[in-house]
């Protein structure tokens, strides 16, 4: 008698700790996980404060993507970017980080989503959609996984640099430089708006790096090719968005090209 009320005590116990188990796991989003999911994606922007996105805002995607400590993130028009924090619970924090100051036509969605980004303070994942919250209240921005075609080859055309003073148009007033990559052989040859020029490159994932960059030495004029070159040097991440390509520096937009 006495083993059988010790073998029912020691049933009664793991029956507790199975329901306290049940308990703890009940309720739950499938976000419990989601750091490790949405990390190293591109989310493509579908709803922001309740309302649809049209798949292109100024001729581009917008999306979000998250890194392990920071993220990037377009919302039509000029790259956002800054530092993350995620925490237990689905915490997210995103840091007010840089920008580009480009003007657009339409620049409402990329103000809505920046605002949403330092407003959310947690993030859940549900049937493949991403949704930043604010508490408990309605989703201040919702996001659908996106493909991402991050090819290099072919060439490209530059249509802004950040950091000179002069405008775009006034340091390369005849010729835009151009970078054409050839993915095979790890090389890379263009024009600086000057001179012709070549130079070897390495990837890793997003991560870029250029060897050192032998041009002709055509005298040029103004300080558009030094420029070029300088910031290029510069360049350790890079990102592709349809038919734009941008290099950061960091976690700052540093130049962008449109695909010929």
């Amino acid at each position: 008698m006495r083993f059988r009320n010790i073998v029912v005590l020691m049933m009664a116990v793991l029956a507790l700790a199975s329901c306290s188990a049940l308990k703890k796991n009940s309720g739950k989003p499938d976000s419990d996980n989601a750091s490790a999911t949405i990390i190293g994606k591109k989310w493509q922007l579908i709803e922001i404060g309740g309302k649809a996105v049209s798949g292109q805002v100024n001729g581009r995607v917008p999306f979000l993507k998250l890194e392990e400590k920071s993220y990037s993130a377009n919302g039509g028009c000029n790259g956002i970017g800054g530092e993350l924090t995620f925490s237990t619970n689905g915490k997210i924090k995103f840091a007010q980080g840089m920008s580009t100051m480009m003007a657009c036509p339409d620049m409402s969605i990329e103000q809505a989503l920046s605002k949403a980004l330092i407003t959310a303070d947690n993030y859940s994942l549900s049937n493949g959609i991403l949704s930043l919250n604010k508490t408990k209240m309605a989703p201040l921005a919702k996001f659908k996984l996106m493909e991402e075609k991050q090819n290099l080859s072919g060439t490209w055309e530059l249509d802004y640099i950040s950091g000179p003073r002069i405008a775009f148009e006034g340091l390369y007033p005849n010729r835009k430089p151009t970078i054409t990559f050839n993915i095979q052989d790890g090389k890379i040859n263009g024009n600086s708006s000057c001179n012709n020029y070549n130079a070897t490159f390495k990837t890793n994932d997003h991560q870029i790096s250029f060897g050192p960059i032998m041009s002709t030495k055509m005298a040029c004029e103004g300080n558009g090719e030094a420029t070029f070159f300088s910031t290029l040097e510069k360049i350790n991440t890079y990102d592709i968005n349809e038919n734009t390509l941008t290099f950061i520096m960091g976690d700052i937009a540093m130049m962008r090209f449109q695909r010929k």
